[in-house]
C-alpha cells in the first residue's frame, strides 16, 4: 500500500486508467486534488486545492490553490477579489 502522496498519487492514476472506463482528463482530478492537498497540508499558511471552478470571466479553470484565509468563517465561500 503507498504510504507516500506521490506515490498513492501514482498508483491511483494507473489503477483509474487501467480501468479503461475513466476520461482522457477528468477522471484524474479526485488523484490530483488529494496530491495537492497532501503537498498544500505541509505549507504555511495551508494551502486547498478546489477543483471545477466555476467561470469567473475567464474560461473555467480545472482547480485553483487557496489558502484557508481566503474562504469566509464558517461558510466555506471564498471571499470577493
Amino acid at each position: 500500500m503507498p504510504t507516500h502522496a506521490v506515490e498513492k498519487y501514482l498508483a491511483t492514476c494507473s489503477f483509474t486508467h487501467g480501468t479503461g472506463a475513466g476520461t482522457d482528463e477528468t477522471a484524474y482530478y479526485p488523484a490530483l486534488k488529494s496530491l495537492l492537498d497532501s503537498a498544500g497540508g505541509g505549507l504555511k499558511p495551508r494551502v486547498q486545492c478546489v477543483m471545477g471552478l466555476k467561470n469567473q470571466g475567464a474560461g473555467m479553470p480545472d482547480g485553483g490553490l487557496f489558502t484557508f484565509n481566503q474562504f469566509q468563517k464558517g461558510e466555506g465561500t471564498l471571499r470577493k477579489g
